[in-house]
């Protein structure tokens, strides 16, 4: 244990002294998890604080590196944006790990609408959704934004990455041709850098009154990056799970053209499909890429880099490798 480390208070002397409740708020199913405890003041019916707790040394640097890049961005100056960030309070300890402390957020995770009966099946609520999301990110560019970065940037490492995790896996060696092809058409492209949150999907977003008022889980921000990656984040998960609630090989709600089933398949509905769902999924794209100066037309291409960067970065192997055999199938039949 470090002498950093055993300087801060335990969480259980913190949660003490401020007097009042705590509740978990959720186990998440990665490998290296974390466990998110919300502290109420005394009598209060909404938490003051969010303390986020390591269950593993590889959980544990992702929480100082949360800390750090929160407090990077900061510094930039938010703007308007600023009252959706945590802040971080205090770094405290338990078990011998690191625990952020940050301030509670108002709203309700728009994912809870989302796996709602039929929300996804509404082309009003939807877009709601979607409309909500680019609000929030067109204020985040705004305030951020400084310089410019080529869109090659996305995919920094990512090859690299994919090559020691999946180079001994059959196909891997014609998506890495297919990963160098994508970077060289995104090479030729530029906008502002800008702060990103790095896993911008309806999980981490909060609404309240129909906005954003709060943007949670930061531990893949970067400070400055290419903003079309929170983007094309948004829109690959929301259509990733657009048949989670319908059997194997049954249409899905709402969606004529969308049948459960295969993989991915919300995601390959979303950018070859037809229907209300896609043509609002492109025109977010579309319209969002013109608002930060590039051309509506790139976003296929971003929509594949982001699933390879998923395919390097999650934790979860599987669902690493279920992105890649997506992005496989996308983009071989995108550029034959």
């Amino acid at each position: 244990m470090t002498q950093a480390t055993t300087a801060r208070t335990a969480l259980a002397d913190l949660i003490e002294r401020a007097g009042g409740r705590a509740a978990c708020l959720a186990l998440s199913k990665d490998p290296n998890a974390k466990v998110t405890i919300l502290i109420f003041p005394p009598g209060a019916r909404e938490p003051q604080l969010v303390a986020k707790v390591p269950t593993t040394d590889s959980s544990a640097r992702d929480v100082e590196r949360e800390a750090e890049r929160l407090a990077a961005i900061a510094a930039r100056g938010l703007g308007p944006v600023a009252a959706t960030v945590p802040q971080v309070v205090t770094m405290a300890e338990h078990l011998g790990r690191p625990v952020m402390v940050t301030t509670a957020l108002p709203g309700q995770a728009m994912l809870a609408a989302y796996h709602a009966w039929r929300h996804t099946a509404r082309p009003a609520a939807v877009a709601a959704d979607f409309a909500a999301a680019g609000s929030w990110l067109a204020g985040l560019h705004q305030a951020t934004a400084a310089g410019d970065i080529s869109l090659a940037a996305t995919l920094d490492g990512v090859p690299d990455v994919i090559g020691r995790r999946f180079g001994e896996r059959p196909g891997t060696k014609e998506d890495l041709a297919s990963l160098a092809g994508l970077q060289d058409r995104l090479a030729s492209l530029r906008t502002a850098a800008t702060a990103v949150h790095g896993d911008l999907w309806a999980g981490n977003l909060l609404l309240a009154g129909g906005r954003v008022s709060g943007v949670v889980d930061w531990e893949r921000a970067e400070v400055s990056g290419p903003p079309t990656r929170d983007l094309a984040r948004f829109v690959l998960s929301y259509s990733l799970y657009l048949d989670r609630h319908t059997r194997p090989g049954r249409r899905v709600a709402g969606h004529p053209g969308l049948r459960a089933g295969e993989w991915g398949a919300g995601v390959a509905y979303a950018m070859t499909g037809a229907g209300w769902y896609p043509r609002l999924a492109q025109q977010f794209m579309a319209e969002s890429l013109r608002a930060i100066g590039l051309p509506g037309w790139c976003w296929p291409d971003l929509l594949l880099a982001e699933l390879a960067a998923v395919a390097a970065e999650a934790d979860h192997a599987d669902f690493a490798w279920e992105h890649l055999l997506l992005f496989r199938r996308l983009s071989r039949g995108s550029h034959a």
